[in-house]
């Protein structure tokens, strides 16, 4: 092979040098277009001692992972407008204690369910002459550990009336289980003879030591400042978030049912599942079966006994505790057979099994409780309407905007029908 001549290592240098400054001037023109589109999202969340992590206090921007909202983070740290601490007079407080249901980032401030369940309930009888305010600590992600956390952290400051815990089936079982969230960067709790206990080990793990570096912080304010790597992020979340719901099973329509897509929709919801073996289930899917070992078993019983702290918690500070279970994409796919296709292929009769369980410990408990996932089905059904999700994933995810409106009148709906008893 003959040997590169003195002339040749210049040019090669000169075509790198030329390669490197044409990506450079590329990510500037990029950058320069998304500041003129006003492209921005900004990472909202930051390190927390107690949870892990939470919401950064007065961040602001674009939010499109899925759906689309402009969102603001109050100065406080909450997904909602400023709150006073101090009650004002003759005021009733809800503080509304959720994951990303609750947090709501895929659509407007004023399309939320919290924020239309506090424009109805201005409306019911019994308040009378009070006016009715909702806070909002949802943060997404988080487990009924971490929502517990918070409760005794950050609510009490607001002198909340009532603690409403906005229950998501799809994954909140899950979130309080080390070995099926998979991670060590959050708190848990754990059962010990019977006992709740904190493991907040995450402290001192290398990966929670490394979000405090200097060395992450210094990404997180590249990412802050500079639109292409928000756009580069928000890609790579939005193919994980098609491939999660692909694996998953769950059926997705963009196109108006008819009866070519009726049948491609029990299709999907049959195929992907596979056989009704645990493993190959996946999580998500685990949770519409009786627990199928004991993993999921330790998973249900510190759910269960979180709520029964929190209601403890609650009645301590003479607030009035209400848990609400919201609803999954396929629970209310405004289509029977795919539903049922899909309960099938799981092997259960319907897909309540999480929601009628939760209701039951908590009648047995004395603890309010609003089931939604079956009223939401049957609105769904007649109004053929998808309460999930957004464009392509329509049906899947999060609720959309008419999600939060029916929700949020369905909730304020019962619970000024409970207020009044």
């Amino acid at each position: 092979m003959p040997e590169k001549t003195p002339a040749a290592r210049p040019r090669r240098a000169t075509k790198l040098i030329v390669i490197f400054t044409s990506i450079l001037f590329a990510l500037f023109i990029a950058e320069i277009a998304l500041r003129i589109i006003g492209y921005t999202y900004p990472l909202f969340y930051t390190t927390d001692t107690a949870r892990g992590y939470a919401l950064r206090p007065c961040m602001q921007g674009w939010y499109r992972k899925e759906g689309a909202a402009y969102v603001r983070i109050n100065c406080a740290g909450l997904r909602d407008r400023e709150h006073a601490q101090a009650k004002p007079p003759n005021t009733f407080r809800i503080a509304l204690i959720g994951d990303s249901y609750a947090e709501a980032l895929q659509v407007p401030l004023e399309d939320t369910f919290w924020v239309v369940m506090e424009q109805k309930l201005q409306d019911c009888p019994v308040c009378g002459e009070r006016k009715v305010e909702v806070i909002n600590f949802g943060v997404s992600g988080y487990g009924t550990a971490q929502e517990l956390i918070t409760l005794q952290q950050q609510v009490w400051a607001y002198e909340p009336d009532m603690v409403l815990l906005a229950v998501t089936t799809n994954n909140d079982i899950t979130d309080n289980s080390r070995a099926l969230k998979k991670t060590d960067e959050i708190p848990y709790y754990v059962l010990r003879d019977g006992q709740l206990m904190l493991d907040d080990s995450f402290l001192s793990t290398r990966a929670f030591r490394l979000r405090n570096s200097l060395l992450n912080r210094t990404g997180r304010w590249i990412r802050d400042n500079l639109r292409v790597i928000q756009a580069i992020h928000q890609a790579q979340h939005g193919i994980k978030t098609r491939l999660d719901a692909r694996r998953a099973g769950v059926p997705a329509r963009a196109a108006p049912m008819n009866a070519a897509s009726l049948a491609s929709v029990n299709q999907q919801a049959t195929e992907p599942v596979g056989q009704t073996q645990g493993a190959e289930l996946g999580a998500d899917n685990l949770i519409y079966r009786p627990p199928p070992d004991e993993v999921w078993q330790d998973a249900w019983r510190v759910t269960e006994a979180l709520l029964l702290r929190m209601r403890a918690e609650v009645n301590a500070h003479g607030a009035q505790f209400v848990v609400v279970t919201l609803s999954n994409g396929i629970q209310v796919y405004p289509d029977a057979q795919a539903r049922q296709a899909f309960a099938q292929k799981l092997g259960v009769p319907d897909l309540l099994y999480p929601d009628l369980r939760i209701k039951a410990l908590c009648e047995q408990a004395g603890i309010p409780v609003l089931t939604l996932a079956p009223q939401l089905q049957l609105y769904a059904d007649e109004h053929k309407v998808f309460l999930h999700g957004f464009g392509p994933d329509i049906g899947n995810g999060h609720w959309n905007q008419t999600g939060h409106h029916v929700a949020g009148e369905m909730i304020a709906q019962q619970l000024c029908a409970g207020l009044s008893h």
